[in-house]
């Protein structure tokens, strides 16, 4: 079964994502960090991931990772190297961005977010090294990118790749998510995880405060001052956070939401920042100046339709990348089996009967054996599908 906090995490981060991106407000950063914490929910998942198939699982997530980036690659590339993009063997980046792919110059600014897929790319090469070390050194294996990243602003690293860097910034809250998948943010008492999440918020936010950035408190200038603050929320949002969320899905309308941005997060990350830089100067054209507060709810409207309206035309990709039957809106509630609906009839109707059309025991919830316990004699339960979303964030 979903979790819906998770889900409801994942949508807020993305919503945030795109309104920073409109408007430039640094504050946004600060209130919720939704970076690091899109990473944690991927980590999560990947160790979920690896729990169940093992090394194979790194397959599993590029297979529903790339489609979408080549749908983008598809479109935006041949444009580029019409307008003065060299062609070259770098292009081949594109299909498989190990490191930034090659743009032009208004390229460069529309595909900035392309950084994003770089480092989920590597987390996802990483990790199941990473999940092996932390299974076995926990607490040393998460302090490690953070000191790393800290080694890097105090001067001692001065020559860092910068994707050294980038596991040091956001590689710690993808191992937060392992710690989360294993239950063990949500098992440390309060004694002990408060005290740490005040702590790491207040070094964070000192650093903040005495290394502002060129554009102020902003997160993104930050790296340090970001990874110590996030790290804070993560500790909170999934060490404290309830085990779900049903009421999220009480509204059907807001329901059907949150399970579109997650079902397309992916095409909503690559897709709004085109759109952003290519609204940018023609809204100025008509006067609604990204100063002004109408101007700018005008600009957060559009982005969000013409998201919609891309999203509607390759969003289906996902679908076909996580082999899941293509839908133009997923969300839509999908009618019982017809075999089901036939043997409840039979039956008499009812939950009951369809559980027990189902060939499961009407009277009793459902359960499943642990792994590695005797057999009962019952029938075995299917092990969970592998949840449906690959989670993605920037900003």
């Amino acid at each position: 079964m979903r979790n819906r906090y998770l889900d409801l995490l994942r949508f807020l981060a993305i919503v945030r994502v795109v309104v920073y991106h409109v408007t430039g407000w640094a504050t946004l950063t600060l209130v919720f960090p939704a970076m690091s914490v899109m990473f944690a929910l991927a980590g999560s998942l990947m160790a979920a991931s690896l729990h169940r198939w093992g090394p194979g699982a790194v397959v599993r997530r590029l297979r529903r990772l790339l489609p979408s980036l080549w749908v983008l690659a598809a479109v935006f590339v041949p444009a580029m190297l019409l307008t003065g993009l060299p062609l070259s063997p770098k292009v081949l980046l594109w299909i498989f961005p190990i490191a930034d792919p090659p743009a032009n110059g208004w390229g460069a600014i529309a595909l900035s977010v392309i950084w994003y897929l770089r480092d989920y790319l590597w987390f996802v090469l990483a990790s199941p090294v990473a999940l092996w070390l932390f299974r076995r050194a926990p607490v040393p294996t998460l302090v490690a990118p953070y000191a790393l990243l800290a080694a890097a602003e105090l001067g001692l690293l001065p020559a860092l790749p910068v994707a050294l860097q980038h596991f040091g910034l956001y590689f710690g809250a993808w191992l937060l998510g392992f710690a989360h998948q294993a239950g063990m943010l949500r098992r440390l008492a309060n004694r002990v995880l408060v005290p740490v999440a005040l702590a790491l918020a207040a070094a964070g936010a000192a650093w903040i405060v005495t290394h502002p950035g060129p554009r102020g408190y902003d997160l993104n200038d930050n790296p340090l001052g970001n990874a110590l603050w996030s790290a804070a929320f993560v500790l909170v949002l999934l060490g404290r956070g309830p085990a779900s969320a049903p009421w999220v899905d009480r509204s059907a309308a807001f329901g059907r939401v949150v399970t579109v941005f997650n079902r397309r997060a992916l095409t909503v990350y690559l897709w709004h920042m085109p759109f952003v830089v290519a609204l940018t100067p023609l809204v100025d054209v008509v006067g609604w100046s990204h100063q002004d507060p109408v101007g700018l709810a005008i600009r957060v409207v559009l982005v969000f339709a013409l998201v919609a309206a891309v999203t509607a035309l390759v969003g289906w990709v996902e679908d076909v990348a996580a082999r899941r039957p293509p839908e133009l809106v997923p969300g839509r509630a999908r009618p019982a089996p017809a075999t089901v609906r036939a043997a409840a009839g039979r039956t008499g109707g009812g939950p009951g009967a369809t559980r027990a059309a189902a060939g499961r025991p009407a009277d009793r919830p459902d359960t499943a054996r642990p792994v590695g316990a005797p057999a009962t004699g019952r029938a075995a339960v299917p092990a969970p599908r592998e949840p449906e979303t690959v989670e993605i964030s920037a900003g």
